[in-house]
């Protein structure tokens, strides 16, 4: 293994309230690239040097060396920091399916989303940025807010709100009436999101990290008939192939080396573990996202 992110739902699996996970004794970590260095003779599309990530959950690469079958791995190129080739798999490609996979998206289309520091959020922005697409952004109230507002508007963002400011109309504009929405909070942040969705709009939810429900107003469904769908990356592989992991990790891989796609991380050595566990459970205050690294 060369690298491997901390994600909230490695912590999810350990702590045994993801809905599902490996036979225990079990090693965590569900994401990272390794570089192969012994092949069997049956193996046909994998060789020495070859950078590989998981194709499925549950591997363990949280770990020096593994051992796994072919179609375990997918093929990833190498011309892009190790951070990268990591963590493409979980949040990129979860950013570019809820984009590509619920709403029809126009040059022009406005989509809002809250959590949009998060991996996922940054690579919204950017990728709806590339498609010619405005969005909406909702954070939450904090001290270096202006800072953190430029950043994401450095990244292509259209508008940086809290979630006080997303319901006045005055303060977002014409940042309203977004044909899709992206909710990872829950709770009254994804109240914020239906606020700017318009009429016919779906919100997709793909996390609750505020561990508070969705509560939709009767009126929402009825004036403005909005839809709310999941999305689980999980359930996505388990309806298509490696190929078309391999098409999409390609696609935004790419993006990495043109250096059209691009978020904040922290590199921290193995050695390290225990800092980079606390630091992801939020025991440090805010903090970029770990990385461990192998070599």
């Amino acid at each position: 293994m060369l690298a491997a992110p901390i994600n909230p739902s490695d912590i999810n699996r350990i702590e045994g309230v993801y809905p599902v996970g490996p036979p225990v004794p079990a090693v965590g970590g569900n994401e990272g690239v390794g570089e192969v260095i012994a092949v069997s003779e049956g193996v046909k599309n994998l060789s020495v040097s070859d950078w590989v990530i998981p194709v499925r959950a549950g591997l363990g690469t949280w770990q020096t060396f593994m051992i796994k079958e072919e179609t375990d791995w997918c093929k990833v190129r190498k011309d892009v920091p190790i951070e990268y080739a990591a963590t493409t798999f979980i949040n990129p490609c979860t950013a570019l399916r809820m984009l590509e996979d619920f709403v029809p998206l126009n040059e022009g289309d406005l989509l809002v989303q809250n959590g949009a520091t998060s991996i996922v959020g940054q690579c919204v922005i950017q990728l709806a940025h590339l498609r010619g697409l405005r969005t909406a952004n909702i954070i939450r109230e904090r001290s270096d807010f202006q800072e953190v507002k430029q950043r994401l508007e450095g990244l292509g963002a259209s508008g940086v709100f809290t979630e006080n400011e997303a319901v006045s109309k005055e303060i977002v504009g014409d940042l309203k009436g977004a044909k899709l929405g992206l909710n990872c909070v829950g709770g009254s942040a994804a109240t914020a999101v239906m606020k700017l969705l318009g009429e016919n709009g779906i919100m997709v939810t793909y996390g609750g990290m505020s561990k508070k429900p969705i509560t939709v107003s009767t009126s929402a469904f009825i004036f403005k008939n909005i839809e709310l769908k999941g999305f689980w990356l999980q359930k996505w592989m388990s309806h298509h192939s490696p190929m078309d992991l391999a098409r999409m990790t390609d696609y935004l891989l790419g993006l990495v080396h043109e250096g059209k796609l691009t978020y904040q991380m922290e590199k921290v050595p193995f050695e390290e573990f225990n800092t980079a566990l606390e630091k992801s459970l939020g025991k440090r205050g805010s903090v970029m996202k770990q990385v461990l690294t192998f070599a």
